[in-house]
């Protein structure tokens, strides 16, 4: 179970510095076209264009500082380990899903099989945070029984 855990701790790290480089690559792009965007007589439309560049550097910028935030909390999570109870960084498996608790991420495939990497702040994150094997919960009118935590 160790592997899995460092496994989909990894894929989750992955997914946040693939959004990380990302942003950082549109901030590069807006910062160019600004920078090449050169006064015309029509100034109010450089300053317009200016302007919207700004806006998605900054909008980006907020992209990154999440993204940055979502890697301290993974750095956080412990990956050794085994627990009876779901607590960020548990293998949760479902009658209808497996999960890992740990940052919204969707998603990971690992050997075949699907987990769903969801934060304990979420919905479904919420209801499986401190449940145990044999727990039954519902959400959105679908029901889970856990049968194991690891």
């Amino acid at each position: 179970m160790g592997d899995l855990k460092k496994e989909l701790h990894q894929l989750c790290v992955n997914h946040v510095r693939k959004i990380m480089e990302a942003a950082e690559l549109a901030i590069a792009d807006a910062q160019k076209a600004s920078t090449d965007d050169t006064k015309s007589s029509a100034g109010d439309k450089y300053e317009t264009g200016r302007e919207m560049m700004q806006q998605e550097t900054n909008r980006n910028m907020a992209q990154l500082n999440e993204a940055n935030k979502l890697l301290v909390a993974l750095n956080r999570i412990p990956v050794t380990g085994v627990s009876t109870v779901a607590e960020p960084g548990s293998v949760i498996i479902t009658n209808n899903g497996n999960f890992y608790l740990a940052i919204s991420a969707g998603s990971l495939v690992y050997e075949g099989k699907t987990y769903f990497a969801v934060s304990p702040a979420s919905p479904i994150g919420n209801m499986l945070n401190g449940k145990k094997a044999g727990d039954e919960f519902t959400v959105n009118g679908k029901p889970y029984k856990i049968a194991s935590v690891a």
